[in-house]
């Protein structure tokens, strides 16, 4: 963790300088909160200084075996993802980078990579229920849940990126809850990973807080929702992920819910989504709403560890 957080704190200011000289500025929504628009023109792409962190400390500490491999390819390749969304945002000056189809379409492909490597393992198809003695095996239906699941949990973390520092802060109550648990399953590399997305993402926050100095992007998102998902299923806690990343299950909810509302009543749920900047519009500062939001998921969090049994 501390490793990781070091190097996310000495990259910083060399890659912002690199990142506004070339211009790599946030493309910002016009039709979103109309306090976003000053922040217009800030660097983005700081994912890049978060996973760089990562795979330099989980490297340098953890034994090079599947488990390892599974967790940098499911945060790494969905980087890429994010990666390449971003850089086609900037390129072209839009908020909008890849299509909906070629998005799926890298996510899936990664997804599927995971779960061939999970099926090499042997990678036991055993679900468990959350705080009951009480588990059901899938049979090879595991692995296309999985990949749903991967799909569909990236995607929460990605909408919950709008504030400055709210997924940096979000993300690293969630991945510290993984630690426990994966230290708890005598799972090293599970725990070492984790531990060093904690740091990364931390040493990060220094730049990201309000006023943010630079912005993650899709780069960071992505890659963060690919590894939370992969140490999950690793330590086989994929479905306290509901709990324990509680925050991201609301946001990509209250977007499904504002959609659904719109098309089928033609009216709106929330002012506005993902939910964090429905608050926004009803008058909360933002660092109202990112503290607020740290906190529900550090409650969530230790819920998410005693219904697991390691509190």
């Amino acid at each position: 963790m501390g490793v990781a957080f070091v190097l996310s704190l000495i990259m910083g200011p060399l890659f912002i300088p690199i990142l506004r000289r070339m211009k790599f500025g946030q493309q910002i929504r016009e039709d979103g909160p109309q306090g976003h628009l000053k922040k217009q023109g800030t660097p983005t792409m700081g994912g890049v200084i978060i996973l760089l962190a990562l795979a330099l400390a989980t490297l340098r500490f953890a034994d090079k075996n599947t488990d390892l491999l599974i967790l940098l390819i499911a945060s790494l390749g969905y980087g890429l993802v994010g990666f390449l969304d971003d850089y086609i945002k900037i390129i072209f000056k839009r908020s909008l980078g890849l299509t909906a189809k070629q998005k799926l379409f890298g996510q899936l492909l990664i997804s599927a990579i995971v779960c061939y490597l999970l099926v090499m393992q042997g990678h036991s198809t055993d679900l468990y229920i959350p705080f009951v003695a009480f588990h059901f095996n899938p049979g090879w239906l595991y692995f296309p849940l999985m990949a749903i699941l991967m799909l569909g949990a990236s995607n929460a973390v990605n909408f919950t990126d709008g504030l400055d520092g709210l997924l940096a802060g979000t993300s690293a109550i969630a991945f510290g809850a993984y630690t426990v648990i994966a230290m708890n399953n005598t799972q090293p590399e599970a725990a070492i990973f984790s531990a060093a997305m904690v740091g990364a993402v931390l040493g990060f926050l220094v730049f990201n807080a309000h006023p943010a100095k630079v912005f993650m992007g899709d780069t960071g998102s992505l890659g963060i929702g690919g590894g939370l998902v992969a140490v999950a299923i690793l330590t086989k806690a994929e479905l306290l992920l509901a709990i324990v990343g509680g925050v991201f299950l609301v946001e990509i909810l209250s977007v499904v819910i504002q959609v659904v509302s719109f098309k089928t009543r033609g009216k709106r749920v929330f002012k506005m989504s993902p939910i964090h900047h429905h608050f926004e519009l009803v008058g909360w500062s933002e660092w109202r709403v990112v503290i607020t939001f740290w906190v529900v998921g550090l409650v969530l969090a230790v819920l998410g560890l005693y219904m697991n049994e390691v509190l």
